[in-house]
């Protein structure tokens, strides 16, 4: 039987990388569920060399498409097979668009870790009535809640479109200002204009769009990708896109300090609990039929049951057993983080 072992990328934070292989296997379980021409059996933590990896093996040897899929891992950082005690490196293939400062640059507290949040982004694909869209389809990307902006650059990473809804002007500003320069920097070709959101005469917010082409050829030729940031009130979601335009919906959601939402308080909403279930529906709306929504939170605010129950009653189907339930690990004393993911019915 073949088998392959993954050297773990190293995080920068302690916390993270000590959970990576626990969050990898499970993650790779999934992948082998769904877009793997053979299932991974045997999935293990090993110290080899006295080093850390995971291990797992195959009925038949992976293929070139299964290893296009891997390539994508979320802390993936080199695939060997291995024969006896010899380790082969298996040339890897990810869909890294950019180079990954666009996701490591941006340093500032209460950043979703940029691995977990390509883990999210992943799931929820694999989630999807179509899966196997990774490596096939152009995929449009909502992040509801986006902070500054690092659900955005992971679906740039992936050639994907993406919008985000954000209340918090800061934050808006923040991400213009970085996203306008990485791409100088990189002399990205792009077109990007920021200007007011109205509806029905009434000012809702600002909004940023960016056209960009991953290479000078794509971009001359027409074959661009596009990310809009909205500084909006997220449960204006539903007003501002059209209905079941977006494929993946993935959100980090607040911690139980931040904020989503005006609508209805006099003020911030300060609670995740009546957040999502006020904005889950308003969400659903904009998702495709097959589609998915992927959401990670802190457990020590919202049980796993109550949040399941909010997806469901916005008529989404959770995902739950196996590898979903392995996915709950600590991010300091306060937070304890763990996701769900649900798909639409359809497609």
């Amino acid at each position: 039987m073949p088998e392959y072992a993954i050297l773990i990328y190293p995080a920068a934070n302690r916390v993270y990388t000590d959970t990576s292989p626990q969050l990898l296997r499970a993650e790779l379980e999934v992948f082998g569920d769904t877009v793997l021409s053979t299932a991974a059996t045997e999935i293990a933590q090993r110290r080899i060399g006295g080093v850390d990896y995971v291990t797992f093996g195959t009925e038949t040897p992976l293929t070139e498409r299964d290893i296009a899929f891997l390539s994508n891992l979320s802390s993936l950082y080199v695939l060997f097979e291995l024969t006896g005690e010899l380790f082969r490196p298996v040339p890897a293939s990810p869909l890294a668009v950019f180079d990954s400062d666009l996701l490591t640059i941006q340093k500032y507290s209460g950043k979703t870790n940029e691995l977990f949040t390509k883990l999210l982004l992943n799931l929820t694909l694999l989630a999807t009535a179509r899966p196997q869209a990774m490596l096939d389809r152009r995929l449009h990307v909502l992040d509801p809640l986006c902070g500054r902006g690092t659900t955005l650059n992971q679906a740039m990473m992936y050639g994907f479109d993406a919008t985000g809804f954000e209340v918090d002007g800061r934050d808006f500003e923040a991400y213009e200002q970085f996203i306008k320069t990485w791409l100088r920097t990189k002399r990205i070709k792009h077109d990007a204009n920021s200007g007011t959101v109205r509806r029905n005469k009434v000012r809702l917010g600002r909004r940023l769009d960016v056209e960009f082409g991953p290479t000078k050829e794509d971009y001359k030729a027409g074959r661009t990708r596009r990310v809009s940031y909205l500084n909006c009130d997220t449960l204006t979601t539903d007003e501002l896109l059209k209905g079941e335009s977006i494929d993946l919906i993935v959100t980090d959601a607040p911690y139980g300090v931040q904020h989503g939402s005006h609508r209805g308080q006099g003020g911030s909403s300060r609670s995740p609990r009546e957040l999502l279930a006020a904005a889950v529906p308003v969400w659903t709306r904009a998702l495709r039929p097959g589609g998915a929504l992927g959401i990670s939170w802190n457990t020590h605010v919202v049980s796993r049951e109550e949040l399941a129950g909010i997806l469901a009653g916005a008529g989404l189907e959770v995902r739950a057993g196996g590898p979903f339930e392995a996915f709950q690990h600590r991010v300091d004393q306060a937070i304890v983080r763990d996701l769900l993911v649900a798909r639409k019915p359809g497609g």
